[in-house]
């Protein structure tokens, strides 16, 4: 009796132990990355992987996914900036009042010019860089702190800006809200530099607090005069374009902000900020939207949000909670955020192998397509998710793909038509043409916008020649059928929403993929 109660219990802890490790065995496999979770995890951190980058991650967990990512973030760009703005000698400040017309029509064209190239510099940037995951994250502080060249005008600063956003892209997000309040180009675009004792400039210190920390309704108007005061004083050297305090300007009385009352200055307010759990919760929020989904989670964000604050707000902490969250890889939220311009355009050339020898064409094809770099259509920034589809820039999107997979086109032949004096270039400075005139005589933006990304296309693919049999060939598979199977995984983040042609040739096939609705999703 007792040997059979023995017997028993022996099998049932077996059964038990067998469970165990079975049920241990299935979240081992779930954890391991498979093609689709490699891709998955690339697609949303990065611009778009080619074959070889994803199955670089195959078979490693999620964990060492993840921080093999992290690992790999860059503070500095790759690309060298053009010499005429990255020169310090070349500074010069914009005509004072004093100036001539002419003057300030050559300083002007040296500005579009200048903001031109600098545009196409970031794409390059963009397409070149070993961390994807930098630029994107470059990209969306970009639109957290935003500041805008037309307003700003000087593109040295622009520059500037957008290299102290790549230093701190990853690390600490109390060093950069530090940074970029006092960066010339917010302070320009703010309107703080001229901010004084007795008559404070109040844009900052609004922005500050509803858009990059706090939240609108978490703040009082009075907190924002009182902030407003603390960062009188705050300006630039018009003489080199750098960060200056101008003692004679500051307001050193008492200010009460948040129910505190002190002599504060403009870095004690941001340290007021810091220290509200708000900020983190603002900051994680607009990450997950950026790489999870469009509705958050409000338990996670929370939970997220807490270590991120205990972490000192470190950036690397909150996006590696972010993406080892269950959130991040379930199938419900796989496809379910629209691309932006910028991984449209630069997710597929990258994707197809292609390295255009001028990306300024391609720079000036995401403006198109709603997402002018450098220059976002206000402080809140670009708002991003369905709102980059429309009918205008889904036609425009729609057009980039078919022209960059155009297969009988010569490079001769298209730089021919680009350069030919119907089309024109991609001159911003030209003239705007009759026929985009609307009756009272102003441009129609549409129409111009329209026009600007045809030409743009044009220059673009007479330095690109997609050859998507030699594509096709890189790719796994022994038949057309089984490396077609093998580009549409690699291609789109769900099943295609329309069956692809399996009866097309390899440009055929790939252009149908690249036409789906599905490739505008990630």
């Amino acid at each position: 009796m007792l040997l059979r109660a023995h017997t028993g219990f022996v099998l049932m802890a077996l059964l038990l132990c067998c469970s165990v490790a079975a049920s241990g065995a299935h979240a081992a496999s779930r954890d391991v990355l498979s093609y689709d979770d490699a891709r998955h995890l690339l697609a949303r951190t990065g611009f778009g992987p080619n074959d070889t980058e994803v199955r670089a991650y195959v078979g490693l967990t999620r964990a060492q996914a993840v921080q093999r990512l992290l690992d790999g973030a860059r503070t500095t760009a790759v690309t060298p900036l053009p010499a005429s703005i990255a020169d310090a000698a070349t500074w010069r400040s914009p005509p004072g009042p004093n100036g001539s017309p002419e003057e300030r029509k050559v300083f002007q064209r040296e500005q579009v010019r200048e903001g031109l190239q600098l545009r196409a510099w970031w794409v390059q940037e963009m397409l070149s860089t070993p961390s994807p995951l930098t630029e994107r994250m470059t990209l969306f502080w970009h639109n957290h702190f935003v500041s805008a060249q037309p307003k700003v005008r000087l593109t040295r600063l622009m520059a500037v800006q957008n290299a102290t956003l790549r230093a701190h892209a990853l690390g600490n997000f109390g060093t950069l809200l530090h940074a970029i309040a006092k960066d010339p180009a917010m302070l320009v675009y703010l309107d703080a530099a001229q901010s004084r004792r007795g008559t404070p400039n109040e844009n900052f210190a609004r922005e500050v607090m509803e858009l990059f920390t706090l939240g609108e309704g978490r703040y009082t108007e009075n907190d924002i005069k009182e902030a407003a005061r603390a960062f009188t004083g705050w300006s630039i050297d018009r003489s080199t374009g750098r960060f200056i305090v101008r003692p004679g300007l500051r307001d050193d009385g008492d200010k009460t902000i948040f129910g505190k009352t002190a002599r504060f200055d403009g870095d004690d307010v941001l340290d007021l900020l810091l220290a509200r759990p708000e900020t983190a919760q603002l900051v994680v929020t607009k990450l997950w939207r950026e790489f999870v989904s469009p509705e958050p989670d409000a338990r996670a964000v929370a939970r997220i949000a807490r270590t991120f604050r205990d972490s000192q707000y470190d950036i690397r902490s909150a996006l590696h909670d972010l993406l080892m969250s269950d959130a991040f890889w379930s199938a419900d939220h796989r496809g379910v955020l629209v691309k932006s311009p910028a991984e449209m355009v630069v997710g597929t050339l990258r994707q197809l192998d292609l390295h255009p020898a001028d990306t300024m064409p391609f720079a000036v094809a995401m403006a198109g397509m709603g997402q002018n770099l450098f220059s976002p259509p206000n402080v809140k920034g670009w708002p991003g998710g369905e709102a980059w589809i429309n009918t205008s820039t889904l036609l425009m999107r729609k057009q980039f793909v078919e022209r960059l997979t155009r297969g009988d086109d010569t490079a001769a032949a298209i730089m021919a038509r680009a350069m030919s004096p119907e089309d024109g270039n991609a001159d911003a400075m030209r003239p705007v043409p009759r026929q985009v005139l609307q009756p009272n005589g102003v441009a129609d933006e549409d129409k111009l916008r329209a026009q600007r990304f045809a030409r743009a296309m044009q220059r673009g693919l007479a330095s690109v020649q997609f050859d998507s049999a030699r594509w096709m060939a890189r790719l796994p598979g022994d038949s057309a059928a089984t490396r077609n199977q093998s580009a549409e995984r690699l291609l789109l983040a769900t099943p295609p929403q329309q069956p692809l042609d399996a009866t097309a040739d390899s440009l055929g096939f790939v252009r149908s993929a690249l036409l789906d609705a599905a490739f505008q999703l990630k």
